[in-house]
């Protein structure tokens, strides 16, 4: 069992910045940021892979050049910074991660299905 606490997040006007980290209580294959808006679907927002090496990272279009998932493997932590936010961000930032050592094709890899383990959530929202 994997134990996921997400830190950061609050309000920002749009167009600012905002930082979200999550430690994991133990090693993971893969950890990702998912975000859900209000009466909408989880959506996958970035990935990146913390099984050793160079993590990989792959991003959802909608964050593409605004945001940065990062990893400190020392403490099996996950950052996500956020630049340039608009108010359709404005959701609950959830962080997820998976241990199985299973190939995902880039195409599944910001799907929910592919993770085991959730964090509580860490609320952002962004003002026009």
């Amino acid at each position: 069992q994997v134990q996921l606490v997400e830190s950061g997040g609050g309000s920002v006007q749009a167009g600012g910045s905002l930082s979200l980290s999550c430690a994991a209580s133990g090693a993971t294959q893969r950890m990702a940021w998912f975000y859900q808006a209000p009466g909408k679907e989880r959506e996958g927002v970035a990935t990146i892979y913390t099984g050793g090496g160079v993590g990989r990272t792959l991003y959802a279009d909608s964050v593409k050049g605004r945001f940065t998932i990062s990893e400190d493997s020392t403490r099996n932590t996950v950052s996500l910074q956020m630049r340039s936010l608009k108010s359709e961000d404005t959701g609950m930032y959830v962080c997820a991660a998976r241990t199985s050592p299973r190939w995902v094709d880039d195409d599944r890899l910001l799907l929910s299905e592919e993770y085991a383990y959730w964090g509580q959530g860490t609320q952002v929202t962004v003002s026009s």
